[in-house]
């Protein structure tokens, strides 16, 4: 058989579908990528065959500012991977902003599955309502295009009434809606064997276990790093600052911080005190793998669902970015690394499903359109 995985977005987007990828392979069927350009290189170091879709989601490089307009992204969807689909047997499309890959698949008569990493992408009335308007008459046209016959609801179209839920089942129960069967396979976690830095290693060895605040691909604020190391600070807590696309960095050459850049996380987090973070679907599941505590600081999207989970499990605490001030995270680490906490965490690791990707890969190459 051979599958075409799609998907747009940040790393934690692409890694889970990179973690499918490598598990549909090892079952002995051919796997396309149709995945950010900035994405590329990395999925064909591993052996993939790719097709770039959309522009580039990453950090603005030093000095960089836009030059050109951003294209439509819907028709280049509609484009690449209408160009890409040719041969393929099933296409999924991972996340809500697969606007062409429905169409695509009936195009060409084969397939189509979407997965999504979080409940909040769901069809609700708020939300097709923004879908609609935000890209029906695009989608539509590009529907005519191919000789397709226009669409009434696209957040529908895309998810179908039977989406995988690619989250864990005690992190993320499975919402009942009327007229949507959901088969969720657990998170697509991606091994990772990256050994931690020198550097790392001897911060970690060399005293009471540090606090890691780190916010990922979000853009906060200038002073954000500041607030974050006083905050550990004023709890007592030795810190590992993640630097993340907003380049946080040091306030001072204190010995009590080192900045880092990417980690590995599964190495990383189990050896920390608490995981200060924004609440992506992918770190909240690293970090309650590991069995460490959260705090988690959400911004948008499906992260204050994240955060209410961390909160309702007993897991930690969260703290809106506009409250965000040193003396309250501090108070939350405070409450996050006590022991019942932290017992709790470390009993609820136990649970999480490790092997989410080879389900839904066994499940891919059964599935029957």
């Amino acid at each position: 058989m051979r599958v075409l995985l799609s998907v747009v977005g940040t790393r934690g987007d692409v890694q889970p579908v990179i973690a499918l990828a490598l598990e549909v392979r090892k079952l002995g069927h051919e796997v396309g990528l149709c995945l950010p350009p900035n994405f590329i290189e990395w999925a064909q170091s591993l052996g993939f065959s790719t097709t770039a879709v959309g522009i580039e989601m990453r950090a603005p490089r030093p000095g960089e500012t836009a030059t050109s307009p951003i294209p439509d992204l819907i028709t280049d969807q509609f484009d690449a991977i209408g160009a890409a689909a040719e041969g393929y047997d099933i296409l999924l499309g991972a996340n809500a902003h697969q606007y062409a890959a429905r169409s695509i698949a009936e195009f060409h008569g084969i397939a189509y599955v979407n997965a999504l990493y979080a409940p909040t992408a769901l069809p609700t009335e708020d939300n097709t309502r923004v879908w609609n308007e935000r890209s029906r008459e695009r989608v539509n046209a590009n529907r005519q295009r191919l000789g397709l016959a226009p669409i009434n609801d696209v957040l529908r179209h895309i998810v179908t009434d039977r989406p995988w839920l690619a989250t864990d089942p005690t992190l993320d129960p499975i919402p009942s809606i009327p007229g949507m069967f959901i088969l969720q396979t657990g998170a697509w976690m991606l091994a990772d064997s990256t050994p931690l830095t020198p550097d790392l290693e001897a911060f970690l060895d060399a005293g009471e276990a540090p606090v890691y605040l780190g916010f990922g691909s979000m853009p906060v604020a200038e002073g954000a790093g500041r607030t974050l190391i006083e905050a550990a600070r004023t709890a007592g807590r030795r810190a590992i600052l993640s630097r993340g696309w907003a380049e946080l960095g040091p306030i001072d050459e204190a010995p009590d911080c080192l900045v880092i850049g990417d980690v590995n996380q599964q190495a990383l987090f189990p050896r920390v005190a608490a995981v200060v973070h924004h609440g992506g679907a992918g770190t909240t599941t690293a970090a309650t793998r590991a069995g460490v505590p959260q705090v988690v600081v959400p911004m948008f999207s499906d992260q204050p669902y994240w955060a209410s989970r961390v909160c309702e499990l007993g897991l930690g605490s969260s703290v809106p970015l506009g409250e965000l001030t040193a003396a309250r995270l501090a108070s939350a680490l405070r409450a996050a690394v006590e022991p019942a906490v932290a017992q709790r965490a470390n009993s609820l690791a136990a649970q999480i499903v490790l092997d989410g990707a080879a389900v839904a890969a066994r499940r891919l190459i059964a599935f029957d359109s």
